[in-house]
């Protein structure tokens, strides 16, 4: 495996894509501090932040690439292409109650920032980053053993409902300590603003 970093911006393009990437990790920011206070994401800081990064994908030139990399802007349609994959992949999450509508449209927001094309990597790494904090809080308040006893029953009645033909996921059995999933979404979507701002790319 190699790794290849793309050629650096000028100076006026780096320099115009440092606000999309600032403005992103604010609103990242102070979605995780409500949801660190209250356990919820206000629309507050989601939609709007939803509208600036169609806005910016729209609006920045096509050479200019929101986060100073040199593939070119996005666009209106795979901006919103990504908000729209990012509010569908989360759903089944939702319905479960293990995260809030919040998370559900952070996610969205985050994903009319990097585009289509990257929401598979942002799911995967809000997953991963999920499951850690998890682990973590569990760990922290002597309910590691709860958690896995807990998930491993879910996958049993999983696939024990798929052999009897209707497929179902049982919910989890508590939700009264939700966990700040905001945090997970918000260290994904600064690996994948990264990811593009520094132009790495991995080949086989």
């Amino acid at each position: 495996m190699q790794l290849f970093f793309q050629g650096s911006p000028s100076f006026p393009q780096s320099a115009m894509s440092c606000l999309p990437l600032l403005l992103l990790l604010a609103l990242l920011g102070a979605a995780v501090w409500h949801d660190v206070r209250r356990r919820r994401i206000p629309n507050a800081v989601v939609f709007p932040g939803a509208l600036a990064g169609l806005a910016l994908h729209t609006l920045l030139p096509a050479g200019a690439g929101l986060f100073g990399t040199p593939m070119g802007g996005l666009g209106f349609y795979d901006s919103l292409g990504g908000l729209a994959l990012g509010l569908v992949v989360l759903l089944p999450m939702y319905v479960l109650r293990t995260i809030g509508a919040g998370d559900v449209k952070l996610l969205a927001m985050a994903g009319a920032f990097v585009g289509t094309a990257q929401v598979p990597l942002l799911v995967l790494a809000t997953l991963v980053s999920g499951g850690l904090l998890a682990l973590t809080h569990a760990a922290s308040q002597g309910q590691l053993h709860s958690l896995l006893r807990n998930t491993w029953h879910m996958l049993i009645f999983t696939c024990m409902s798929s052999l009897a033909g209707r497929p179902m996921v049982a919910p989890p059995r508590s939700t009264s300590s939700r966990l700040p999933y905001g945090i997970a979404i918000a260290a994904a979507s600064t690996l994948c603003a990264l990811r593009l701002r520094t132009g790495v790319t991995l080949a086989l």
